[in-house]
């Protein structure tokens, strides 16, 4: 049977719309790829760069107290022992004013040989013109163990008496408190919100001067995030002046800087 030759023409006509239908759809989609290639490849004309800063402030409630026990024997043990002495008596007193197991923790303990360098007359006889030089070596005189200790204070109005408590107890290096917030993290995420609007604010604002739009953000980094402490350092030894009941504590100040780049268009 024969087709109709108007009919095989109005084929020919659908085929022909059908298909530049699908090529106008393939000209518009790589038209758009290459748009947004072009906006995310070049960093310099189709973004801006914008940097905050944030920062929240908080009374500390935690203090942190350092201290070291030093001892000198004639033995490993003779000095390990001497100082196990001054750490009970370090921490009976640290417990009995309310200091938990859990806020007492040994940061380093280490024994160590001390030398004496010996020197004896040469067996050599002297000569007409000098004579022969010393002999000397170095020997072991003893041994010093220490042990250094850091203690979290939670209760802060109490660290000025705990450490005047302490110097009496025979530690040998005592040194804080260094006041801190035991829990950051909500500070720290606050001090991050703040930062971030402070960038989008200025880019908000360099975008209207520019005549653009923001996009959305391209890259984001973040520094900073730790505390800025107010510290009083405390007495060294016995001999030196007692720490005084209480300390000023003042307020610790969470802060945080973050750099946004944002796309334009």
């Amino acid at each position: 049977m024969e087709i109709p030759n108007q009919y095989v023409r109005n084929l020919y006509k659908v085929a022909l719309v059908f298909l530049v239908i699908i090529s106008l759809f393939f000209a518009v989609k790589l038209l758009t790829e290459l748009k947004s290639y072009g906006m995310m490849g070049s960093s310099e004309s189709n973004t801006i760069t914008l940097s905050g800063h944030g920062e929240v402030t908080a009374v500390p409630d935690v203090a942190n107290i350092y201290f070291t026990i030093r001892k000198d024997a004639k033995t490993t043990k003779e000095a390990q022992d001497k100082v196990a002495v001054t750490e009970k008596s370090a921490l009976d007193f640290l417990k009995k004013n309310g200091v938990e197991d859990r806020d007492i923790q040994t940061s380093n303990a280490a024994t160590y040989p001390k030398y004496e360098y010996i020197t004896s007359k040469s067996s050599m006889p002297c000569s007409e013109f000098s004579c022969p030089p010393s002999v000397g070596k170095s020997v072991i005189s003893g041994y010093e163990a220490s042990e250094s200790i850091t203690v979290k204070v939670r209760k802060v109005d109490d660290a000025g008496k705990l450490m005047q408590g302490l110097g009496t107890v025979g530690v040998s290096d005592l040194s804080g408190p260094n006041f801190g917030i035991d829990n950051e993290d909500n500070l720290k995420a606050e001090a991050r919100k703040k930062a971030i609007g402070d960038a989008r604010e200025k880019a908000e604002a360099l975008a209207k001067d520019l005549g653009v739009r923001l996009g959305r953000i391209a890259t984001f980094s973040e520094s900073g995030g730790y505390p800025m402490m107010y510290a009083v350092r405390g007495a060294k030894t016995e001999s030196d002046a007692a720490a005084p009941a209480q300390l000023p504590k003042g307020e610790n100040t969470i802060s945080t800087d973050v750099t946004i780049t944002y796309e334009i268009r």
